[in-house]
C-alpha cells in the first residue's frame, strides 16, 4: 500500500510540475500571456508541496527518483498536449528512467 501511495504522489507531482512548466511555456513561448505563465508558476509551487508528502524522509532520494517520473511524464504530456510522437528510443529511455526510479525509491533497504 505504501508503494501505491508513493506512486500516486509521483503522478500528482508530475501533473503539477510538468503542467506548470507547460503553462509557463505556453504563456511565454506561445504568447498566450502572463495569466498562463502565472498559473504555471502557481502549479510549480504546488508541485513543491506535493513532493513533501512522500513517505520517505530523504529529499535527495525523492527528487532523484522523481527525475525518472519527470522524463516519462514529459513524453506522455507532449503526446497528449502537443501531439508529440515519441520514437522507440524515447520510450526505451523513459522505461530505463522508470526502472531506475523504482530501484531508488522502493529497493528493500532493511529498515
Amino acid at each position: 500500500m505504501l508503494i501505491l501511495r508513493s506512486a500516486a504522489l509521483f503522478v500528482v507531482a508530475a501533473l503539477f510540475e510538468i503542467g506548470g512548466a507547460w503553462l509557463v511555456w505556453q504563456g511565454v513561448r506561445e504568447h498566450r500571456g502572463w495569466v498562463w505563465a502565472g498559473a504555471g508558476v502557481m502549479a510549480l509551487g504546488v508541485y513543491g508541496f506535493v513532493a513533501t508528502l512522500q513517505p520517505d524522509a530523504h529529499f535527495g532520494r525523492i527528487l532523484a527518483a522523481y527525475g525518472g517520473v519527470f522524463v516519462a511524464g514529459s513524453l506522455a504530456w507532449g503526446m497528449v498536449a502537443d501531439g508529440y510522437r515519441p520514437d522507440r528510443w524515447d520510450v526505451t529511455g523513459a522505461l530505463v528512467c522508470l526502472a531506475g526510479m523504482a530501484v531508488i525509491m522502493w529497493a528493500p533497504r532493511g529498515h
